[in-house]
Order: C-alpha cells, then sequence, then structure tokens
C-alpha cells in the first residue's frame, strides 16, 4: 500500500475529485457498482426500492452499472440473496447487469492466501472492477464485509479502478459516546466497516441517522447528519409503470405468481386491492443522496432534480471532514475544510429534506418503462 505506484494512482484520484472531473460526466456515465444486502423474504424494502433507484439512473444514462454484490445470508436465516430482483430489474430495462453473492464470513489471513470458494463472489466482482473502462464507484448498503476483502486481497486494483466509495452505514453524530449504540450495517461486521475509512479511495458517508434509538420505541428522526427520510408509499406506487409495480408487489407478496417465477410475476393482473393496502404504509429510506450525486447530481429543498454543477438551494450536501473509526465500528469526526478524500453528508434543511427526497425518488422511478 506504501509503493510509489499505489501513492501516484491515489494522488490522481484525489486531483480529479477536486477538480470534478470523476462523477456526473455530461458525456459519459458513471460506470457503479452496487452492494447490497438484498434477500427475499426482504429484511427492509428499502434495498428494493435503492436497486430500482439505481436502474433508473442507468435507464437516464447517468450510471453504467457494472453489476450487482449481494450479501451473504447470516447462518441459519431463511432468506436468499434476491437474484430474481436483479432478474426483474434486468428485464424492465432491458439491460444485462451481472449479479454475485458475497462471503459468508471473514476468511483466515492463510485462507484469503490461499483461495477459498467462500471468495468466489468477491473475485467476481474485483474482476467487474477490472473491466470497467474506467475506475468505479461503489455504493454500500448492506454489509461492509465484502469490499473490505476486495481490498485485501488487491489493494493496488483498488487503488487504482475504485473512484469512490458511498458508505450508507453508521450514526453521523461527532459525539464518539452517542455513537456507541451501533446501527444495522455496521453491526453486521464492525471491523469491516472500520476498514472503509482507511481505503485509498475517497469516502462519501452517509450515516443512516445521527443518532440512533437505543430503544425501538423512540423511533427514527430526520436530522443534520443522517441520511433517513420517509414517505407514504401511495405518494410513489400508483404512478409506477404496471411492471414497476408488480416488481414491487411481488417483493412484498402482493402477487399472485408462485416465488421464483420473477418473469411472470412480472407480467400478473394487478392487484388494486393489494397495492392499495400497501400504499397505505409508510417507507423508510437512506441512500438516495448518494446515487444521485454519484452521478453528478443533487435536489433542491423543492424536490427537483437538477446537476452538482448549478445547484441552488440543495436539500443535501457533503461536507468535507477528518474521521476515525475503531475496530469496534465507533465513529469520531471534526469538520477539515482541507479533507478532499473524506466527506460527509449534511442535510441542509431538515424539515424539507423528506418532501424534497420523495419527489426526487418519484421522479426517478416513473421513468421507469
Amino acid at each position: 500500500m506504501k509503493s510509489a505506484r499505489l501513492k501516484q494512482a491515489w494522488a490522481l484520484v484525489i486531483a480529479c475529485v477536486a477538480a470534478g472531473g470523476v462523477f456526473g460526466s455530461d458525456a459519459k456515465p458513471v460506470p457503479t457498482l452496487h452492494v447490497t444486502d438484498l434477500f427475499r423474504p426482504h429484511i427492509d424494502p428499502d434495498d428494493h426500492w435503492d436497486l430500482a433507484t439505481q436502474y433508473a439512473l442507468a435507464c437516464q444514462g447517468r450510471v453504467d452499472l457494472r453489476g450487482v454484490m449481494i450479501d451473504h445470508p447470516n447462518a441459519g436465516w431463511a432468506k436468499a440473496p434476491d437474484i430474481g430482483a436483479v432478474a426483474q430489474m434486468n428485464h424492465i430495462s432491458g439491460k444485462a447487469v451481472p449479479v454475485v453473492v458475497g462471503s459468508p464470513r471473514v476468511p483466515s489471513a492463510e485462507e484469503m492466501k490461499a483461495g477459498t470458494a467462500d471468495l468466489a463472489g468477491v473475485h467476481a466482482f474485483l474482476e467487474l472492477m477490472r473491466q470497467s473502462p474506467r475506475p468505479v464507484v461503489i455504493h454500500v448498503v448492506g454489509s461492509c464485509r465484502d469490499v473490505a476483502l476486495a481490498a485485501r486481497l488487491e489493494p493496488g486494483l483498488f487503488a487504482r479502478r475504485c473512484a469512490a466509495i458511498y458508505l450508507n452505514a453508521g450514526s453521523g453524530t461527532p459525539d464518539p459516546a452517542k455513537a456507541r449504540q451501533r446501527e444495522y450495517n455496521v453491526a453486521l461486521d464492525p471491523a469491516s466497516y472500520a476498514a472503509m475509512f482507511d481505503l485509498p479511495c475517497p469516502v462519501y458517508w452517509l450515516p443512516c441517522f445521527e443518532v440512533v434509538s437505543s430503544t425501538p420505541a423512540e423511533g427514527h428522526h430526520v436530522a443534520t447528519y443522517g441520511s433517513y427520510y420517509p414517505f407514504r408509499q401511495s405518494e410513489i406506487l400508483p404512478y409506477l409503470s404496471a411492471r414497476v409495480q408488480n416488481y414491487f408487489m411481488a417483493m412484498y407478496g402482493g402477487g399472485k405468481s408462485a416465488d421464483g417465477l420473477w418473469l411472470q410475476q412480472l407480467a400478473a393482473p394487478k392487484d388494486p386491492g393489494a397495492l392499495a393496502a400497501q400504499g397505505s404504509r409508510d417507507r423508510y429510506m437512506w441512500c438516495t443522496a448518494g446515487f444521485l450525486h454519484a452521478a453528478g447530481l443533487t435536489v433542491t429543498t423543492s424536490g427537483a432534480i437538477v446537476p452538482l454543477k448549478s445547484a441552488r438551494e440543495e436539500a443535501f450536501a457533503f461536507e468535507p471532514i477528518r474521521v476515525t473509526c475503531s475496530a469496534g465500528g465507533i465513529t469520531g469526526w471534526s469538520k477539515d475544510p482541507r479533507s478532499r478524500n473524506r466527506f460527509i453528508l449534511r442535510v441542509t434543511d431538515v424539515e424539507r429534506y423528506p418532501s424534497a427526497m420523495t419527489s426526487a425518488l418519484k421522479s426517478l422511478l416513473t421513468q421507469l418503462p
């Protein structure tokens, strides 16, 4: 990691980011890898909404979605990586995005050196990085394990071929004492989460909450240093195409086709009652701002999606910081205007952020065919 070659690669990446030359090119879509805990049955439906958002940006030519990496389910879980959801989105969008599955564990150093079947998905992920015409942006919306393993296996490749990480995990409080309540994605693999902050690439950190609730009864709160926002699903679901509605309803269990028949699920007749029932429920989201920012876009406080270079009155911004993270996943950070490689999401208008992001999400998803 200390070789002259790697230092040179790292310096080039920082220079490109500082010059605004990595993301959001008007001429070329941003090469993107999406790392997610996308399961069926779902853990949280936000992962399926996130996947649809990435495909919507790909359909607009904003991103070049090069691959999807799905976390390996924990031992004992009656869940499987939802490869069918990726197949559905490929069919809807007319794309052929590959999907791989991550490692069920962190192998020992000896196993890492010798190779193990558990790392097959991680090696495939690295190959997707090699094949990309330009360095890739990686969105981590689940466990950090597989990205950390990829960086350990081939640090040189990672330094050369990773343009940036968008890290959706953790709590944004600058107070380490309050940060001790670990957010869900952090708790999946705290050491791998900590490793994200040592990667040789820019890290755009989107803490899920500013402070994680210590009890479920406290609920979630929109805050300055947290990406969370809620919306009522009736604000978006009724306006989607029939196939996209069926994509969501099959995930929610509202489709009449048998599980696994992903193609038939997309063509199933609409169930207005099930759609209305689901629409009456709230949905919680976290990752939308990072997807847009990586594509060179942002959202105004009125909900319009606009290019970063012409943004005014943004609903969110990324602030340069200095950050540390213990092996246990406890962060501490401070503002640092000189930073060119570590940034934190800042919600600029807490009151208007949820409605702005909901409008942006609707604008994106209604463009899927």
